[in-house]
């Protein structure tokens, strides 16, 4: 008797840079990036969109429907698609100095000589969240944490879209609303100006709109209330573009007028980045923007959003009711491969914990 190959769906030995065979890629850390990659394709098969988060000519978050092929670049079943897990992404190393820094996905074309198409954050997150959960299911949502090589993401994303002399002095126009600041690192030299810094970023992202791009895969999981049950209806995918990424730190919860906050501590990041790439080497020093414009806060984070925050972005009917059912996670998780997870966040904790769930 053959023994089932523990995997995921959509990707194998020939197309992912881990090895499903191995207790190892079943680690938290790995399970946490690969199984929604493996979801997209799911839902792909069954002709279901992620939702897409993106702006309008405005700047407000509005939602639309992302294809996986227009997601990953290529088709997730292709197979001409590689997942490459953990790598950095080429097309934005150029754009920054330092240790490359890693994203959690960057899919390839293996017919155009492992060509690099596009790099993406993945953030697994549990619907309803703690502040959410005692809410009517209507109100449910999830806590997103945004760290900071995602906001160097971001500025690369941008620099992506200015890169020859005539782009750069456009950029650059646009970021000149500010006054000149001796000392960034002094929170009372640049909290004056945060509204002008602000409103340069928001101009940049208007000029933006129509060449956004998928940067933060969102899927959400779906339990009774917060316990450790899954809903019937439990998991899909949100997509937030670039674009819509800075429109979390544009927030009227965020702003202060005594101190600078992590989500304008951000916006900073971006534009001294941007300021940097406009100027005579082409580059940033994305560590160093972050060490030394900290403003008395940790960097552990860039910023974080609970769910009562993220539900006015996030509120639609795939939201309430997931699309993808719980009996549908052993189409994806394939092969005996719950038997190697270790269950050390709350996901895999009641995958392993729900045996049914792969009863046939």
């Amino acid at each position: 008797m053959i023994q089932p190959v523990p995997g995921l769906f959509g990707q194998n030995r020939n197309n992912s840079s881990r090895d499903y065979t191995t207790e190892y890629c079943w680690g938290k850390n790995q399970f946490n990036s690969s199984f929604p990659a493996s979801l997209v394709a799911y839902m792909c098969s069954k002709g279901i969109l992620p939702v897409y988060l993106c702006t309008d000519e405005n700047n407000r978050v509005v939602h639309e429907y992302i294809s996986a092929t227009d997601l990953f670049r290529i088709d997730p079943l292709s197979e001409y698609a590689f997942y490459n897990f953990e790598t950095s992404f080429p097309a934005y190393d150029k754009f920054y100095t330092g240790e490359r820094e890693k994203i959690d996905l960057v899919m390839l074309d293996t017919a155009d000589e492992d060509k690099p198409l596009i790099g993406l954050e993945i953030k697994l997150t549990a619907l309803p969240d703690s502040t959410t959960r005692n809410l009517s299911e209507e109100r449910y949502s999830c806590e997103i944490v945004v760290r900071p090589p995602t906001i160097n993401f971001i500025a690369c994303s941008i620099c992506n879209c200015f890169k020859s002399s005539e782009e750069k002095d456009v950029l650059r126009n646009m970021l000149n609303m500010v006054p000149r600041i001796n000392h960034w690192e002094e929170p009372e030299e640049v909290l004056p100006h945060y509204d002008g810094i602000l409103k340069s970023i928001l101009n940049v992202c208007s000029y933006l709109q129509n060449k956004q791009t998928p940067l933060i895969i969102q899927p959400i999981w779906k339990t009774r209330g917060g316990k450790s049950i899954l809903s019937d209806d439990c998991l899909d995918v949100f997509v937030w573009s670039n674009l819509a990424v800075i429109q979390m730190c544009n927030r009227r919860d965020s702003a202060s007028k005594r101190k600078i906050t992590r989500p304008m501590r951000a916006i900073i990041w971006i534009y001294l980045m941007l300021l940097d790439y406009t100027g005579i080497y082409g580059q940033f020093d994305y560590r160093r923007i972050v060490r030394l414009h900290s403003y008395n806060i940790a960097n552990d984070k860039a910023y974080a959003l609970s769910g009562t925050q993220t539900y006015e972005y996030l509120k639609c009917a795939e939201l309430e009711h997931p699309r993808i059912s719980k009996y549908e996670i052993k189409n994806i998780i394939l092969g005996g491969g719950q038997n190697l997870l270790s269950p050390e966040r709350r996901f895999d904790a009641v995958i392993v914990n729900s045996p049914d769930l792969f009863e046939e």
